[in-house]
């Protein structure tokens, strides 16, 4: 990445980057993790949101800590009312400390069903059930491929469900495919949200276009631009040649007809959703 480089797309204000994580090595691995990055600081981030004009933002629990939210809680706390975050939290957390949490910002629970993840399915009901009375959400990552054989069971959750990074489809897939048209079914229910984010994760073509990823996110967007966010996924764990956030925010010019829509993505939505 370029830190001097910037957009060509000129962010709204009130834009609103959804998905990113903090790292500090003061913090304990979890076990379960399968992956240290390095050090990633508010002071770091802040760099970021001034070349991409953005105002807000939604900190993400990285699975490098599992459980321990410590490390987004500090910078949670440091970046101030124009932050939310998407917390790990389990059975055994108390409602006692979700009402703390919700108290410090925290509007959803992460599930990442992906190694490295610390919540397993069998608890995904009741969490989402518990976290429902909190205003929360459920924030899924999973391989999209995998999406009609979860279906029954995500169409039953009672909260909101925001899907990551354009549905993660490992491979990416066709927009005729079942896996992508159970997407689109979450979507029509009216709860369902996802993030026009971190194409790499998925895409088998590659920068700088990611041209099948690129396929399936003009898709989601014709469906439900009312439900689309987009996020940075800064600081790009696990990839040893990070692509420039700059470059991430312009891909909105070629996946959204119209600037009109990117505003309601960059700044309407994540208003509604994160209640900013």
């Amino acid at each position: 990445m370029t830190p001097d480089k910037f957009p060509q797309l000129t962010a709204p204000p009130g834009s609103c980057d959804t998905h990113m994580h903090f790292y500090n090595d003061f913090y304990p691995t979890a076990p379960t993790a399968f992956m240290t990055p390095p050090n990633a600081l508010v002071e770091d981030y802040r760099t970021v949101q001034k070349r991409l004009q953005l105002e807000r933002v939604v900190v993400v629990q990285p699975t490098t800590y599992g459980t321990d939210n410590r490390c987004q809680l500090e910078a949670l706390k440091a970046l101030g009312p124009k932050a939310r975050g998407v917390m790990v939290v389990d059975p055994e957390t108390s409602d006692d400390e979700l009402q703390e949490l919700t108290d410090a910002g925290v509007c959803g629970v992460r599930f990442h069903m992906l190694p490295g993840g610390a919540l397993a399915w069998d608890v995904l009901e009741e969490m989402a059930a518990r976290v429902n009375t909190f205003g929360w959400h459920v924030q899924l990552q999973m391989n999209g491929r995998e999406f009609p054989e979860r279906e029954a069971l995500l169409k039953t959750l009672p909260c909101d469900l925001v899907v990551d990074h354009v549905g993660r489809f490992m491979g990416p897939v066709s927009t005729v495919d079942p896996a992508f048209k159970s997407l689109l079914g979450f979507l029509d229910r009216g709860r369902c949200w996802v993030k026009l984010s971190a194409p790499y994760e998925s895409s088998e073509s590659g920068p700088p276009g990611w041209d099948d990823v690129r396929q399936e996110a003009k898709a989601l967007v014709r469906f439900a631009p009312e439900r689309m966010l987009w996020a940075s996924n800064w600081p790009h764990p696990g990839q040893t040649d990070p692509p420039d956030e700059a470059d991430l925010l312009d891909l909105l010019l070629d996946w959204v007809d119209d600037a009109s829509t990117r505003t309601r993505i960059l700044r309407d939505n994540p208003a509604e959703l994160y209640n900013f």
